[in-house]
Parts: structure tokens; C-alpha cells; sequence
């Protein structure tokens, strides 16, 4: 769905803007983990503040009605290949595992044909084998969810175009992943690019970012998530700017499922709790914020359900 919906941005735009009818656009997609709209200011979320995701929205278009898979395994299957599960058989986490490039075609492969050079930076949990596999040509990924820092487990080094990249210690892995990511965009500004950003936040365990202050409390920390979350998106968009690519990329925002069931309580809009969280069919489990930014394609501050 998300694909298809990908797509259609781009027919509009092409058929409505004599500059990006002779050039390709970036796309850029920045995919967030366990992010609900009762996370993001722009959907009126009472206790969190995203001033950088929020202009994205005041600048670009914001869609109301956007639902996924309510879990992320079968949610990142669905977006990658423009198929639902009862066609990719990646209804659960498990079966996600199965998919192969024999048989499923992900976006990578097809932009490829166009001309375009992909990256895959950030999670790759729960999907087979390496990005590579599927057509990415650059990739910083890691296994698994919610990886920050090299205390855990699966944070002790990221596989960056295939090569083991060990984590230092006071390192974190939000950050690695956004110089990574500029790294890529500026080695391909002067060719079409596709940049599939995978973050790591919100997805538990929730920590402690660099910005968080001693003491703080799991609700604090959440908050400090959100926060950094839309600092790193803030500062990507910065960089965009400085490459001078803003008018020549297409940023999507958007996320693989609903709040945790631990922060749903939290992630109210106007006083009230979206009901269901991620893991549920309920509308907290699916419904994600969506938002498409193209500086000079986009109408400004348009709503779309």
C-alpha cells in the first residue's frame, strides 16, 4: 500500500512539474519503529514535540488514513515489496524470514532499472538474508530492534557493505546511522538516489539518548526519544539543504506500526487514547503518520485521508 501510494507521489509530481519531468528525483524514506500518530506533533499529540517532522508536514502534504501491518516484520515486507502478506506469505515475524529475492521483488530492484543507486541504513530486522540481496547497492545495517548503544547485545558492531563496523564505546547508533546516511547522499548528489532509513527509534528498550539528563524517568526517556528521533530528521534535512538536493529529493516520513503497548497510554491526541496499540488489529496497531515533502512539488500544509 505504502509502495503503491510511493508511486502515485511520484506520477503526480512528474505530471505536474516541467523541472522533475526531465529529472529523476531522490527519495528518501524515513521509516521509524513503533511510531503511532499520538508520537508526532503534526497528528496533535499532546506530550511530545516534533518541530522537525512538523515542517516536513507544514511544508508537504500530510495524509490522515495511512494503516499498515501491525507488526514490523510483516509491515517492512509490505513496504518493500508493494505486496500484501497473503500474497508474500510474510503474515508473522517468522514467516517474514522466508522471503527471497527469487521470488519477491523490493523496491531497490525495480528504481534500479531507472537509473537509480539504493542504501539500506538502519534495522533489518525480522527480513532474510542482507539488503544487498535485494538490490541495495550501499548498506549500515544491524539485526534485530531498538539498538543504541554497544551495551547491548546486538549493538557490539553494525555490517556496513558487508564488513563487520565495531561499535565504540560512548558511540550512538542513531547518530552512526545518520552520517552514514549523508555519507551516501553525498557520494550520489549528482545521480538519482533512493535512501531507505530505518530507524532505530522508538522501538524499546527505551534509553537513554546523549541528550537525556541523569536521572530520568521511563516516561522522560520516552519523551528524549521522540525528541531525538526528530532532531535526527531536523538534521537531515540540514544536510539536504546544504547539498543543495531539497528541490530535487522527495522525503517520505512514516511508520512501520503503531505506539508500543507500554507508551499507548501516553500517546494521547486531544486528551484521549487511541485505542489499541502495535501487535493489535485495533486502529492504535496500524494507524501510522504519513507524510510526503518535495520543496516546490508538494502543495504546502495539505491534508489528505
Amino acid at each position: 500500500m505504502k509502495k503503491i501510494l510511493l508511486l502515485s507521489l511520484l506520477y503526480a509530481a512528474y505530471n505536474t512539474s516541467p523541472l522533475f519531468a526531465q529529472k529523476k528525483p531522490n527519495i528518501i524514506f524515513i521509516l521509524a519503529d513503533d511510531c503511532g500518530i499520538g508520537d508526532i506533533g503534526a497528528y496533535g499529540a499532546d506530550n511530545y514535540k516534533t518541530p522537525h517532522i512538523d515542517k516536513l508536514a507544514n511544508t508537504g502534504i500530510t495524509f490522515n488514513h495511512c494503516y499498515t501491518a501491525a507488526l514490523c516484520g510483516p509491515s517492512r515486507a509490505l513496504i518493500l515489496t508493494g505486496r500484501y502478506a497473503f500474497r508474500t506469505g510474510a503474515s508473522n515475524q517468522v514467516s517474514t524470514g522466508k522471503m527471497s529475492p527469487q521470488v519477491e521483488t523490493m523496491i531497490p530492484a525495480v528504481l534500479k532499472k531507472a537509473g537509480y543507486t539504493s542504501a539500506s541504513i538502519g534495522k533489518w530486522g525480522q527480513l532474510p538474508l542482507t539488503p544487498s540481496a535485494f538490490g541495495f547497492d550501499y548498506t549500515l545495517v544491524y539485526k534485530g530492534s531498538g539498538i543504541y548503544w554497544n551495551t547491548q547485545v546486538q549493538g557490539k558492531q553494525l555490517m556496513h557493505n558487508g564488513t563487520p563496523l565495531v561499535v565504540k564505546d560512548y558511540e550512538y547508533i542513531p547518530d552512526i546511522m545518520h552520517h552514514y546516511a549523508v555519507d551516501f547522499i553525498s557520494q550520489n548528489k549528482s545521480k538519482p538516489f533512493f535512501l531507505y532509513y530505518s530507524l532505530s527509534h522508538l522501538h524499546g528498550p527505551i534509553l537513554p539518548t546523549p541528550d537525556s539528563k541523569p536521572g530520568a524517568n521511563n516516561y522522560t526517556l520516552y519523551a528524549d526519544n521522540v525528541a531525538y528521533m526528530d532532531k535526527l530528521v531536523g538534521k537531515l534535512m540540514t544536510a539536504l539543504d546544504s547539498l543543495q538536493l531539497s528541490e530535487k529529493t522527495l522525503v517520505i516520513f512514516t511508520g512501520d506500526n503503531g505506539t508500543a503497548k507500554f507508551w499507548a497510554d501516553s500517546s494521547t491526541i486531544n486528551g484521549k487514547r487511541i485505542v489499541g496499540n502495535k501487535a493489535t488489529m485495533q486502529e492504535g496497531g496500524g494507524l501510522v503518520p504519513l507524510i510526503a515533502n518535495w520543496k516546490t512539488v508538494t502543495p504546502k500544509a495539505k491534508h489528505r485521508t
